[in-house]
């Protein structure tokens, strides 16, 4: 049975259920990288360190998160290939939420001194193991229900939930910012936090009424007449773990990059050059609203010429961007630096949608979720969590300059192109197996 044999109405379906529940967690995520870039080193840490370490140390808490990312993909990728996507995507979700609303209750380094930071650090790890089960199983709902041949388009889905996300959370922190400085670092920041539980309850009604992905029942079918991993982690590091290995670094930029072109920009900008936390924050929102138009329809044009080439070219323009993104940083032109962030964006959104596709068609179906959550969350272990402190790092110890960062995401983009073109001659599953696209896989198989 192909996963093309649902119903009609069941790619939208759960497409739709994809984009509601990744928004919502995502929303939470990025809420935390924006308060860690402008709140937290004042809220959280003593006020007699000096302003790097309490940055470094806010994003500190920031990278923790990313630690346990492996260890949810790894023990949510038990349960979706075990037992099915539906629960694992119901699980997620109300741990994040519960963490979220949680950090906007916490009491601050004023109240309860060094205890306020070991909360907010606890919690960022329950939000770690939440994120980490999330993406595969999201992904892998909408792409195993998608229409043969429309991997990417329907994939893009899980993805969008990403923009989603930023676009309401620094929505959200700009409308807080409204009230003034001193509302906003007494109660305004909280306000991001408690609103998720709102959207996590409209998330669960979505995510409850889901059907499990057809794909997913013949895996069930096939388990009960013949067995299957038992342990799919083992099976993943056994037979895949070089498309593991690769996709980490194909996702470099994805991931690592993307923080460099939010929430350290916008450290950078509002520390370094002194720049207006509104403008900045509605430079993002903006942003996040081109990702949001662009990333479907960038999607679409990967079905038809192919995805690997869609990602390469937006590593390309991710380089050629690099340097212009912070130089225009340094002019103070509102209108150039939104014209940069829009730019940005735009090449980043390329990487996105398409590549959920290409990492699904490289693992077998019955490891499926386990193998592209290692390498999604593997990646923003290393690239993620590390490339805000990195950049601060290296922008601190060059003066206060832009070019290392600049520098450091115009190599982890380069190594990005390599792993794409690497991953597509090894992405593809052994004969036999199915794929969201079996138009493709058996055009690949001819060849």
């Amino acid at each position: 049975m192909s996963p093309q044999s649902s119903t009609g109405k069941s790619p939208y379906r759960a497409a739709v259920a994809a984009l509601a529940g990744t928004s919502i967690e995502w929303y939470d995520f990025y809420a935390f990288a924006t308060a860690a870039a402008i709140v937290f080193n004042d809220v959280f840490f003593p006020p007699d360190m000096s302003p790097y370490l309490r940055t470094l140390s806010a994003f500190a808490t920031f990278a923790i998160g990313f630690l346990l990312r492996p260890l949810g993909g790894i023990v949510f990728g038990h349960i979706g290939d075990r037992v099915g996507r539906k629960k694992t995507l119901v699980i997620t979700l109300v741990m994040m939420g519960v963490a979220s609303f949680a950090i906007g209750l916490l009491p601050t380094y004023a109240q309860v001194g060094a205890l306020a930071p070991i909360l907010l650090i606890v919690l960022r790890l329950v939000q770690g193991i939440a994120i980490g089960g999330e993406w595969g199983g999201a992904v892998l709902i909408a792409v195993e229900n998608a229409p043969r041949g429309k991997a990417a388009f329907f994939g893009s889905f899980a993805q969008l939930g990403s923009s989603v996300g930023a676009l309401l959370s620094t929505g959200a922190f700009s409308l807080m910012n409204l009230f003034g400085d001193d509302a906003f670092m007494s109660w305004g920041w909280r306000v991001p936090f408690l609103a998720s539980a709102v959207l996590v309850i409209v998330g669960l009604i979505v995510r409850v009424k889901l059907e499990e992905s057809p794909v997913m029942e013949e895996v069930r079918k096939e388990q009960e007449a013949e067995g299957a991993a038992k342990l799919p982690v083992v099976e993943v590091f056994q037979k895949a773990w070089r498309t593991v290995l690769i996709g980490v670094f194909a996702l470099a930029t994805a991931t690592g990059g993307y923080y460099v072109v939010t929430s350290f920009l916008l450290s950078y900008g509002t520390g370094d050059l002194h720049l207006s936390e509104s403008m900045l924050l509605n430079g993002l929102t903006l942003a996040a609203f081109l990702e949001l138009l662009v990333t479907p329809w960038l999607s679409w044009l990967a079905d038809r010429v192919g995805p690997h080439k869609v990602v390469i070219a937006g590593l390309v323009g991710v380089i050629v961007l690099a340097v212009p993104q912070f130089m225009v940083l340094g002019t103070g032109s509102v209108f150039l630096i939104w014209l940069m962030m829009l730019a940005m964006r735009l090449v980043m959104s390329a990487l996105y949608g398409p590549i959920a596709s290409i990492l699904v068609e490289g693992f077998a179906t019955h490891v499926r979720y386990t193998g592209i959550s290692l390498s999604y969350q593997l990646c923003n272990m290393v690239f993620g969590g590390l490339a805000p402190l990195a950049a601060v790092s290296l922008a601190a110890a060059a003066g206060g300059h832009y070019w290392p960062p600049a520098v450091m995401l115009m190599a982890i983009s380069a190594i990005g192109i390599v792993c794409t073109a690497r991953l597509r001659r090894l992405g593809t599953p052994p004969a036999g197996e199915r794929t969201p696209a079996p138009d493709r896989q058996s055009v690949q198989a001819s060849s």
